[in-house]
């Protein structure tokens, strides 16, 4: 099996990249193509998001391009090529999955996902932290749910979701209570503890943080549009009595 569309896209990126090539792919380094690689990732969650398979297979696309722009970056370098790039997660696929390509036994989901963490603890045996690993360009709120869910994994865990619930609302106290001193630095480090508390009651539950927020932002500019339609007047001019009216309209709108 081949994949001609693959070998040509590598050879234009090359071309891009040559002596006669793009003024602007020649310039580019690893460090000036990381916003591009996590923008373009992020629009193809926006295409699984919405549905759209047309869009998800050019956004891909787009995905795919990052990889090959950056191993061709590497190549010239001499540091590696696509060709490592694919090697290595092959081999890490298989190594993983024992019970496919091995002789382990498994009794579902559950004693896959433990068998990976294993594994994949031995081949990290370079990380002597929980903390370690966790990827400093993610969101905030994806790396509090990392930091929650790794120091678990070594037993720091509240013991029932009483108190869980009792740290939460002090949280929210000691927020409030920043906000009443005007200690801005302090309320900064409040809303912090807060939120990380928020994440640690998602995780209780085995909600997604990040997926639950993506959705309320989804949600709220769904129901703005809707309100913007649905206004007679500028929107600046509303009083907030009638801003609260045309807010449920948009709410039943758009439910």
């Amino acid at each position: 099996m081949n994949y001609p569309q693959i070998e040509r896209l590598i050879k234009i990126l090359e071309t891009l990249r040559g002596e006669n090539g793009c003024a602007w792919d020649k310039e580019q380094t690893h460090y000036s193509l990381k916003k591009n690689m996590i923008e373009e990732a992020y629009e193809a969650v926006d295409a699984i998001e919405d549905g759209d398979c047309e869009h998800l297979k050019e956004e891909l696309g787009d995905v795919l391009l990052q990889v090959v722009l950056h191993s061709q970056i590497a190549k010239e370098d001499n540091e590696f090529t696509i060709e490592d790039v694919a090697k290595g997660i092959s081999d890490k696929l298989v190594h993983r999955h024992p019970h496919v390509f091995g002789n382990v036994q498994v009794n579902g989901t559950k004693d896959i996902l433990d068998n990976w963490e294993k594994l994949k603890a031995e081949e990290k045996k370079h990380r002597k932290s929980a903390m370690d690993g966790i990827s400093k360009a993610q969101s905030a709120l994806m790396s509090a749910q990392k930091i929650s869910k790794n120091a678990v994994k070594k037993g720091f865990e509240w013991p029932n979701e009483e108190s869980l619930w009792e740290c939460f609302n002090s949280e929210i106290g000691e927020f409030k209570e920043a906000i009443e001193q005007h200690d801005k630095e302090h309320a900064e480090e409040e809303l912090g503890d807060m939120l990380f508390a928020t994440v640690n009651l998602a995780r209780w539950h085995k909600i997604d943080a990040e997926q639950a927020l993506l959705k309320a932002n989804r949600k709220f500019m769904a129901r703005f549009r809707k309100m913007e339609e649905l206004a007679t007047k500028p929107l600046e001019e509303y009083s907030f009595a009638e801003y609260d009216n045309l807010w449920k309209q948009a709410k039943k709108e758009t439910l």
